[in-house]
């Protein structure tokens, strides 16, 4: 489960103070103004490829790793843990634009 969805089930149960929820709130609008959202993935062709697309911040994307451990944090505080993952080799690039890289992951990427 992604921090997005994690985030949201936590507000839904009522688990997290106003404050925390309103953090939540600001973060993901952030996000909302400042995150492309594509349209639409082209799937992978390749033989064995997994059917699912991770999304993985590109290294340059400094703010937005920044605003991501921001919400970790909210997370963390009420017992979900979250692991950070970095890679070299996403796998199978689907989309990608400023600041992120969309991709079917190879058979050997960690997710």
């Amino acid at each position: 489960m992604g921090l997005f969805q994690a985030s949201r089930e936590l507000r839904e149960a009522g688990l997290v103070d106003a404050y925390e929820e309103e953090q939540l709130i600001v973060i993901r609008d952030w996000f909302n103004d400042n995150l492309e959202k594509p349209d639409s993935f082209s799937k992978s062709r390749k033989l064995n490829s997994r059917d699912v697309a991770i999304s993985w911040f590109k290294d340059s994307a400094k703010e937005h790793i920044a605003k991501m451990y921001e919400f970790k944090a909210i997370l963390e505080n009420h017992g979900v843990g979250v692991d950070v993952i970095r890679t070299q080799r996403p796998g199978y690039i689907v989309y990608q634009d400023e600041h992120q890289v969309t991709a079917e992951p190879y058979a050997e990427t960690v997710t």
